[in-house]
């Protein structure tokens, strides 16, 4: 059976602070965002049942998933496995994460598992390009992993651009603040999903109804699948326009031909 994935923004980073903050490269938790974390840990309500930790593998995801599933991966003996699928969309300093060496350094002696993170994964070329077609194709690979899983719960803590793709969810994507950067995701927001099993080769995911219920009145009807697409598309040009993401690359396009 495929496992529930409960996927949770990271916390806040020094580049959520303001816009010009963006030119930071690979940032760090806030004091706040660390807050954040601990306060996650106690509000967090599947602790007995997650065996699974995963993150993207920039700095601030992985902290975040260290700070509030402490207890998980103390009692457990879990590692916080680090998929560079799920890394944020954009090309700005501050989404481009570290070299692997780097990623070490700084985790040294934590339990991080960076097997799946190999040289170039921070290129934001080829496949790791910031484009709607290349993340797309990311998101479909993770989800398609995490899908094979033999875990029954599973944390993934990622950005607030790349959950829209991997969830496959636009709803919020057009918001635009400080903290909320065209997402509709809050930092260490957390909602929980299950596997369509009627699109295995998708690898949708679809969110619980706890979860909805848990978000309360502000979560939004799911859209249908007209709607949905139509979001998706306005969402990509608004991103591209705002810098958050680029057009698909010449190489993408000469593909097409």
């Amino acid at each position: 059976m495929a496992p529930i994935v409960h996927c949770v923004r990271h916390a806040q980073g020094y580049h959520n602070l303001a816009a010009a903050n963006h030119s930071i490269p690979d940032p760090l938790l806030t004091p706040f965002g660390e807050q954040q974390c601990r306060e996650l840990q106690e509000n967090f309500p599947f602790h007995k049942t997650v065996d699974c930790i995963v993150a993207s593998p920039i700095k601030r995801t992985i902290a975040t998933a260290l700070l509030a599933f402490q207890r998980d991966i103390e009692a457990k003996d879990l590692k916080v496995i680090a998929l560079p699928e799920i890394q944020e969309t954009s090309d700005l300093p501050c989404d481009t994460g570290s070299d692997v060496a780097e990623i070490a350094r700084e985790f040294d002696g934590r339990p991080v598992d960076l097997t799946l993170v190999k040289e170039g994964w921070n290129s934001k070329q080829g496949k790791w390009a910031p484009t709607a077609k290349a993340i797309d194709a990311r998101a479909r690979e993770a989800r398609r992993w995490l899908m094979q899983r033999p875990e029954k719960e599973i944390v993934v803590v990622t950005h607030g651009g790349s959950l829209h793709y991997l969830t496959e969810d636009w709803t919020g994507s057009q918001r635009y603040t400080e903290m909320l950067p065209g997402t509709g995701w809050a930092n260490t927001e957390y909602r929980s999903y299950t596997f369509d099993p009627a699109n295995p080769a998708n690898a949708s995911m679809v969110e619980t109804e706890e979860s909805r219920r848990r978000r309360g009145p502000h979560a939004e009807k799911p859209l249908g699948k007209e709607e949905k697409s139509n979001l998706e598309n306005v969402t990509h040009k608004t991103w591209e326009a705002q810098g958050f993401q680029q057009e698909n690359s010449a190489q993408e396009i000469a593909a097409e031909v």
